[in-house]
């Protein structure tokens, strides 16, 4: 048998019929899908059978990118989490200085509107502390000697009285308020014009209307204001209203309790009312001097 010798090199088309060749099937495709379409159905079963394969590819980069964005998201948010809390804690303390404000405002609203309606001349002022003594309703005002205070002058915010000066210094006075227990003012009940005393009991927010007879015409609601009969206080000014009325048949007097309608305890700009130096002279005791308004029968001057 004869036996051809083997070929050391198979050798095909040449390159540059390949690339003849490829270029004309590339130009064939690329006119056949421009004008007639014909490969749009193959390109989308390629498409969806190449999805999965894609999907799976791009995992990784989408799984290190979800991280990336999970701590820059989170220190985003730390970082804006801190400025909307200064930020809010800032407009908090804003806030409190415009109800501060508010509130002033309306005090002085308060004192301008009692201010018309008072016949004597006043004294702006503001109060600066209270004083540390649980056994008395004590204020400092920012006004003295100086100018023009001096004891027994009523005090009065917005609303009605508060208080007396009781207590001058140079640049600063004391003022004891209504609820002090050493207190005692000329009071007329508004509706029936009945007269009275009203004390301080010696703690916040509480008025007694003491030595009232049982029948005596005072309810619930009543608001009490000062009869001018002392020459201290104008007439006329709220003083407190009756909060409570207890009468017992057993006894001689009625419990009445009150509320102050002045802002005792809240108020910051207050007016001082003036009077006359000399207070009018009691016939009943001649030349003696009379005692400041405000003070107990027997207390020491």
């Amino acid at each position: 048998m004869e036996h051809s010798a083997p070929q050391f090199f198979k050798r095909g088309p040449t390159l540059h019929t390949r690339f003849v060749f490829f270029l004309l099937c590339s130009l064939i495709l690329i006119i056949a899908d421009a004008r007639f379409h014909y490969l749009e159905r193959m390109r989308m079963v390629v498409a969806t059978a190449l999805y999965p394969i894609q999907q799976v590819a791009d995992m990784p980069g989408w799984a290190a990118s979800r991280g990336l964005s999970f701590f820059v998201t989170q220190s985003q948010l730390r970082l804006e989490n801190d400025f909307l809390r200064q930020q809010n804690l800032a407009q908090s303390g804003t806030l409190q200085t415009l109800g501060m404000l508010e509130a002033e405002n309306r005090q002085l609203r308060g004192l301008l509107a009692l201010k018309e309606r008072l016949p004597r001349k006043t004294r702006p002022a503001q109060i600066e502390r209270n004083y540390p003594n649980p056994f008395a309703r004590r204020v400092a005002i920012d006004r003295g000697l100086q100018h023009g205070i001096r004891p027994g002058l009523a005090v009065v915010d917005g609303q009605g009285l508060i208080g007396q000066v009781t207590r001058v210094f140079h640049w600063q006075s004391e003022v004891t308020l209504i609820t002090d227990k050493e207190q005692a003012i000329p009071i007329q009940v508004q509706r029936s014009a009945l007269r009275g005393v009203l004390f301080g009991m010696g703690y916040d927010g509480a008025l007694e209307l003491r030595y009232m007879p049982v029948s005596a015409d005072v309810q619930n609601g009543d608001v009490l204001t000062t009869s001018g009969i002392d020459g201290t206080y104008p007439a006329g000014l709220p003083v407190a209203r009756v909060s409570h009325v207890e009468r017992n048949a057993a006894l001689s007097f009625a419990r009445i309790l009150c509320v102050p309608v002045a802002g005792v305890q809240g108020a910051l700009q207050v007016m001082v009312v003036e009077t006359e130096e000399k207070p009018p002279a009691d016939p009943f005791l001649g030349d003696s001097k009379i005692q400041p308004a405000g003070r107990r029968e027997g207390e020491a001057q």
